[in-house]
């Protein structure tokens, strides 16, 4: 079957900071977006999160016909989602409340609609087992904020169609994304789980009293990502291994893997530790609010996604190598 890829109108259920983002996003590529908004709180929390955006994605420039105006409301999921070329599920992870949506999202929508979930670890086997059709559903796992970071990690389910994994991707390619298809479907995808385990040892550190919250972060900042920024993990321990690369690395520091380092398991969640991280954080945060800090962050992503940009111009490189 052929699926939507050319999308006008895009449903957004579930409006928080990611879906917000999913949101802005939308509107900023000059989409119709109908949002799902049960409570006149959720409407007003969305606008409010769109307008901080909305000031970043002028400057970072917009396509035509984008508009705050194109967003819509209706209180309904099958008013959301009826006549949308695209629907993004955002909600919160539970998989009790995925699996009933996504029931409810697919009666209701259009046979030829790709439906994607923002879910960041649920399978989408699980919570699209009740789906119509569910050949056409697929996870499209974000970043935030969304409406500025490319990367979007899709997983197909057992059901899912090969040609739908495809449809997904040409509509995020044409969002401005960068797609990833995570090629089995496993818990966390593939960033988290690295996140995931990069979040555990930070937490050891702080719980074993080796470092705070702020050194943690200085230790990424000016180090490792900056080179994340630009070029991964394996390019870049591939140029460590000097003139003979990687297969050098791997023989070099390789037998280092073996040397307790490392925690793997998560350390215990103590009112201690949960105290020190969040003492430490506010801290980082000194006098900035969140708003202003989110603001900071995104000029910061601009400035380096734009510098990264012009020097692979100067390198013959494609914007998305």
């Amino acid at each position: 079957m052929g699926w939507i890829t050319h999308v006008e109108t895009v449903a957004s259920l579930g409006n928080g900071v990611i879906g917000s983002g999913w949101v802005a996003r939308a509107l900023a590529g000059g989409k119709n977006v109908v949002a799902w908004a049960r409570t006149a709180e959720t409407e007003s929390n969305l606008r409010r999160r769109l307008d901080l955006a909305w000031e970043t994605l002028e400057s970072h420039g917009l396509a035509a016909r984008s508009a705050l105006s194109n967003l819509h409301f209706t209180g309904t999921v099958a008013a959301c989602v009826a006549e949308a070329d695209f629907i993004q599920e955002s909600t919160l992870e539970r998989l009790d409340l995925k699996r009933e949506l996504h029931r409810d999202i697919s009666y209701a929508a259009r046979p030829d609609v790709i439906i994607a979930s923002s879910t960041s670890g649920l399978l989408p086997s699980e919570f699209y087992d009740q789906s119509l059709n569910p050949q056409r559903c697929v996870v499209g796992h974000p970043f935030n904020p969304v409406y500025l970071l490319p990367l979007v990690e899709i997983v197909g389910g057992r059901n899912t169609a090969p040609e739908a994994i495809s449809a997904a991707t040409e509509i995020y390619t044409a969002l401005g994304m960068r797609p990833l298809h995570v090629r089995r479907e496993v818990p966390g995808f593939i960033a988290d789980r690295l996140l995931e385990a990069l979040w555990r040892e930070a937490l050891h550190l702080v719980n074993d009293g080796v470092a705070t919250t702020g050194e943690i972060d200085d230790a990424i900042r000016f180090g490792a990502g900056l080179r994340w920024s630009f070029m991964g993990t394996f390019l870049t321990y591939t140029l460590a291994g000097g003139e003979a690369g990687m297969r050098h690395f791997m023989h070099q520091f390789g037998p280092a893997l073996k040397l307790p380092w490392t925690y793997l398991p998560a350390p215990e969640l103590t009112e201690r530790l949960i105290d020190a991280v969040a003492k430490g954080t506010e801290q980082q945060l000194g006098a900035r609010s969140i708003a202003q800090t989110e603001r900071y962050r995104d000029d910061c992503l601009l400035a380096v996604m734009k510098a990264i940009e012009e020097v692979k111009a100067r390198h013959g490189m494609r914007a998305g190598d």
